[in-house]
């Protein structure tokens, strides 16, 4: 598995696993609806940086990283994953949260924030916990997930020491 920053001629295949992924509209408060040039300026131009996680030169995951505040809160960053469906379940969101934390000391932020993690995507929560976050707040009925109506959303953080 090889980790690397992302490049333009990328997009195709971070697109296909984006539009998979927010169609589905239970994880990413992203429409379903959201066009190939929105989420390239969302994920590839936004950011401070993106990456891309290869498997035998196929990308299977992709992440974003940039400063969660502006100016007095830019210390603090944060990131979005998000895994081809196809390769779930194989560690790929472990193996880009942990090269998203070293990125992320690289940079000089002092922690990670994730601002909206659906309350129904166990699977996230587990991993973040295990890599060290802890959800310090939760917002009622915060997503309006798609099939389920509204359920809560947490932030979860992660100092570091």
């Amino acid at each position: 598995m090889e980790i690397r920053q992302a490049t333009a001629s990328d997009f195709d295949q971070i697109w296909a696993i984006l539009h998979e992924t927010f169609k589905l509209g239970d994880t990413y408060t992203f429409s379903p609806d959201t066009t190939r040039e929105e989420a390239y300026h969302l994920w590839m131009e936004m950011p401070l940086a993106t990456y891309v996680a290869l498997e035998y030169e196929h990308i299977v995951g992709t992440y974003f990283i940039k400063p969660n505040q502006p100016c007095l809160g830019a210390h603090v960053c944060n990131v979005g994953y998000v895994t081809a469906p196809k390769a779930r379940r194989k560690g790929i969101g472990r193996l880009m949260c942990e090269h998203s934390l070293i990125i992320a000391r690289t940079h000089g932020f002092k922690a990670m924030q994730y601002n909206f993690v659906v309350s129904t995507n166990q699977v996230a929560i587990e991993l973040w916990k295990k890599c060290g976050f802890s959800i310090v707040g939760t917002l009622p009925n915060a997503f309006n997930q798609r099939g389920k109506g509204y359920v809560d959303a947490f932030v979860m953080y992660q100092w570091f020491s």
